[in-house]
This record gives structure tokens, sequence and C-alpha cells, in this order.
């Protein structure tokens, strides 16, 4: 829950840090002014698809996904109602907030996955990339942020240089964070669904 809440936290800086949105957000933004639907539902739905390709690479998905996939969206909308990040007023304290944020949003991963609850679509999806071709978790969620930038401008978000930012930092960022703890997302065991419901039902 910590992990998830930080997530958010981190997704948030880099939204108020006010010098363009990160690559999903470039996604969940421009699907959010294109059907009228909150940022944080978006947020929802988008994993919804990704939690589909995740299945089509058979990377296992547990409680940790679900809850993933639907807090990260409510705390989202929580900040934002709170209004406990403030706006950066510069472009110099947003480039620092930004990035700051996506260290944030990197050591929020850390705390999740290594739980073995079940990585988010998101994660699942960097992980599953990584197993398939054998390429770093860092290179992976450079490939997915670029995607994800791609398909939210034709959707209508706005690119600025903080997704320039996003695409070229985040990758080193999760990496720099795995690599401090000495953790390896793709050794980690998650539980499934049906894992984590026989444990706590004794079944």
């Amino acid at each position: 829950m910590f992990g998830l809440l930080l997530y958010a936290f981190g997704i948030m800086m880099t939204i108020k840090a006010n010098i363009g949105y990160g690559p999903w957000d470039v996604l969940h933004v421009g699907l959010s002014r294109t059907t009228g639907i909150s940022l944080g539902v978006t947020s929802i739905w988008v994993g919804v698809i990704v939690v589909i390709l995740c299945i089509l690479l058979k990377e296992t998905l547990g409680l940790g996904t679900i809850l993933n996939m639907i807090l990260i969206g409510v705390y989202m909308d929580l900040i934002i109602v709170l209004g406990i990040i403030p706006t950066a007023q510069s472009f110099l304290i947003g480039v620092i907030m930004f990035v700051a944020g996506l260290f944030v949003i990197a050591l929020a991963t850390y705390y999740y996955l290594s739980s073995g609850f079940g990585a988010g679509p998101r994660d699942s999806l960097m992980v599953g990339m990584s197993r398939k071709l054998g390429w770093s978790v860092g290179v992976c969620r450079t490939i997915l942020e670029f995607s994800a930038t791609v398909l939210g401008y034709f959707f209508g978000g706005t690119v600025g240089a903080g997704t320039v930012i996003c695409v070229l930092i985040v990758g080193f960022a999760v990496q720099t964070v795995f690599n401090l703890f000495k953790f390896d997302a793709t050794a980690v065991h998650h539980e499934s669904l049906k894992e984590t419901m026989a444990g706590v039902f004794g079944k």
C-alpha cells in the first residue's frame, strides 16, 4: 500500500512540475481530454488494457496487480483533491521537481515489486519484456515510455520538456534504484491471485 501511494505521489510530482507530462501521463491526459473521464479513472482503464498485454506475455497477475491498477488512480485523484503538491512556478524548479518525481516512482516500483504480490500492469509489461527479450529493465522501461508518448500525442496529450526528460531518465532511475538495492525484478516470484487467496483462507 505504501509503495502504491508513493508511486501516485511521484506521478503527481511530475505532473505538478509543470514542464510537460511524463509519457504515460501524456497518454492518460490525452485520453481524459478526449473522453471527459477523470485522470484517475483513465489511468485505471489504461491499466486494464496493459493487463491484457501482460496476460499475452504470460506474466503472473496477483493481488498487487489489481491494487496497483485501482489504487494508484484513486490516490492520484485524492492528491489532486487535497492539493498537497504545489505547482512549480519556474522552469528550473519544475525540472528539479520532475526528476525527483521520477526517482520517487523508481523507489516506489522497488518497494511494491519486492513484495512479490504481483507487479502493476505497466511494470508487469516491463518485466515481461525483459524476460522475453533478455534486455535490462531499464532499456525495456525506456521503450515503453517512448511508445506511450507517441500514442498519447496522437490522442491529444501534451508533449513537453518533461516528457523528453522522462523518456531519457526514467529507465536509468529505475535501474539505478534496483542496482542500489541489488534487486533483480525478473528473479522475483510473484504470487498469483489464486495463491494469495489460498494463503488467506488456508486452502
